[in-house]
This record gives structure tokens, C-alpha cells and sequence, in this order.
């Protein structure tokens, strides 16, 4: 049985689920949204993924239609509902129906809340022991890449480049910089430190990126949080993405070149996919209290 829709308190069939043309949502992308991967029915990271949402509804100061104990139950109930162990659970939460088009918030505002899973896709296999290849482009998106909003537009035309190339991302560099990739963070190994963007209003406070950052720091895996050029970059010895629903992946050629001297995935990813493998399985066997 597919799993049914939570919308704005109910719970429905994806058939009998709709929104008002006139939510600001679907006109302006006036909304914001979260991936929670879902390993045998238990969420992964939870209450990081509500923080971030938390962060996301006040950046575009919007309150919350619910409390966090409320979101737990939501996507807890719709864990062990759905028909797949490994699950993909998207919510997103918008400023609502206006009764006339207008870029100025309405005075009454009824927020839309949707909360859907699907199938966990993670990588094949081929992808982590081959790696994938990449592309580059100017990052072109708005200054607030710090919230995870709806409005993805740039974030699809950016990741269309990759998929027109036959690549798996496109790498975003912004006035000579790295910031991330189009829809995952973006790490770089050089001579064994591994190096990571500083969070900030240019890209996405990502998930998995803390807990790369968590297990360099555990297994005493040099690091630096720090800007990172984009001649750095293109002269990584290991070029990593990483996501809720990639996890980590080893980028082993960018533009058409090879990265580092092999082209191949490098050790220092294999351990730290190992690492993650390792403490995903740790935080699954933990009970849930």
C-alpha cells in the first residue's frame, strides 16, 4: 500500500490530496521544505532535520504550524506506515492561500503543511566504487542559499547542466570560490586535510556535511572549515558530494579532467564512507525514546 498524504492536519490518499491554486507556495515558491532519510522505518537525524526547518520558516518569517513534538509524531506515524523500510520523507511547508494575488503577505495567513514519502534511492554501487563524474558552473542563485526554500529554480537549471552532460552534479563556485553543489555539499581532500566551505548565507547548512565534519573529527581526520578556492578545488587530491539521500559519493573527474593524479575514488573517501556506514548504523540501533 502506498503511504497516504499528511495535509494541514489530515491524512489522506495522494489521489484526494489537493492545494488552492492560490497558495503562495505554487505563485511565488513562498515556502520552505525538508528531506528526512528513513532507514529501516526510523528517521535519520530527525530533530537536526526540524532545527534546519525551524531555521528555513524563521529566515522567511513564517511560523510554525507545529510543534516539534507534533512533526516527530507526523513523520514517525508515516515511517512505519509507508510501504518501504528505507524511505525518503519530504515536507513542506508554505505561507498558504491568499484570496488575491500579491507579492505582500496576506494580514490572515493559513499556512499549507504537506508531509509525503517515497522509496529511498540511494546511489548503486557503481557509483561509490567507480565515483561520478561532475560539472562546473557560476552559482547564479539568490543570497539567502542558507534557507532551504522552495524556490529551486536555479537549483534545477544548475543541476540540468550536469544531467545534459551525462554528470551526476554540477560544482558552484561564486567570485572565485567554492560554495557547494547544486543539490549537495561539496568537500575537498589536499594533502591529507580535508577541507569544508564555511556555513553561511551562500549555501545550505547541510546535515551530512555536519556529520562528515563530526567523523573527521572523531577518527582525527585532519580538517579545515574555511573559504576554499576554486583553483583548491580543481587541485584536490579527492573531490567528495555529499546529501540526505546520496550520502557521500567521490566526484572523480570535473569538466571532463580527472581529479587528483588517478581519476579514480581515493582512500581517504573509502574510510570515510566506512565511518558513515558505521555510524548510521550506531544511530539506528540506538532506541528511540
Amino acid at each position: 500500500m502506498t503511504a497516504r498524504v499528511f495535509l494541514n492536519g489530515r491524512w489522506l490518499e495522494v489521489e484526494d490530496a489537493r492545494v488552492s491554486v492560490m497558495d503562495r507556495g505554487f505563485l511565488f515558491g513562498d515556502g520552505v521544505y525538508e528531506v528526512i532519510p528513513v532507514y529501516s522505518r526510523q528517521a535519520f537525524r530527525l530533530e537536526q532535520h526540524l532545527a534546519r526547518l525551524q531555521q528555513s520558516l524563521d529566515g522567511i518569517q513564517l511560523a510554525n504550524p507545529y510543534r516539534l513534538d507534533e512533526w516527530i509524531g507526523f513523520i514517525t506515524q508515516l515511517a512505519h506506515e509507508a510501504e518501504w523500510e528505507d524511505q525518503s520523507i519530504y515536507i513542506q511547508v508554505t505561507r498558504g492561500p491568499m484570496a488575491v494575488r500579491n507579492h505582500a503577505f496576506p494580514k490572515e495567513i493559513t499556512p499549507t503543511a504537506v508531509i509525503l514519502a517515497e522509496a529511498m534511492n540511494t546511489p548503486p554501487a557503481s557509483q561509490r566504487e567507480q565515483g561520478i563524474a561532475a560539472v562546473s558552473a557560476a552559482d547564479i542563485r539568490w543570497l539567502r542559499c542558507d534557507l532551504k526554500t522552495t524556490s529551486l529554480l536555479a537549483n534545477c537549471l544548475l543541476r540540468q547542466l550536469a544531467v545534459s552532460a551525462g554528470c551526476v552534479e554540477t560544482v558552484l563556485f561564486r567570485d572565485g570560490f567554492l560554495t557547494e553543489g547544486s543539490a549537495s555539499s561539496i568537500f575537498v581532500m589536499k594533502n591529507g586535510v580535508l577541507l569544508a566551505p564555511i556555513k553561511n548565507h551562500l549555501m545550505l547548512p547541510g546535515i551530512t556535511y555536519d556529520v562528515v565534519l563530526e567523523l573527521a573529527a572523531q577518527h582525527g581526520l585532519p580538517h579545515e572549515v574555511r573559504d576554499i578556492t576554486e583553483a583548491e578545488t580543481r587541485a584536490a587530491d579527492e573531490l567528495w558530494m555529499c546529501s540526505s539521500t546520496k550520502e557521500v559519493l567521490p566526484i572523480v573527474t570535473l569538466d571532463g579532467r580527472a581529479v587528483g593524479t588517478s581519476g579514480t575514488p581515493g582512500p581517504v573517501f573509502a574510510q570515510m564512507y566506512a565511518w558513515y556506514q558505521d555510524f548510521k548504523a550506531t544511530v539506528m540501533r540506538a532506541p528511540v525514546v
